[in-house]
């Protein structure tokens, strides 16, 4: 591979990274109107952190 896929690779890597992060950030603002999560959605959000970090592991075990 050349050193500009090289570069084209690590840059769409980090691109992913910075809109999926920008994307959750913009989301959850929306939902919360940025106020703080109290009650059920604060366990609903910690609910689905646990499912995300479940299916990370799912992943890497299945490799």
């Amino acid at each position: 591979m050349n050193m500009g896929g090289l570069i084209n690779m690590v840059l769409r890597m980090f691109m992913r990274r910075a809109i999926n992060k920008g994307i959750s950030k913009g989301i959850g603002m929306a939902t919360s109107k940025g106020k703080k999560p109290a009650g059920p959605a604060l366990k609903g959000r910690e609910s689905a952190k646990r499912a995300r970090q479940a299916a990370r592991i799912t992943r890497r075990l299945g490799r």
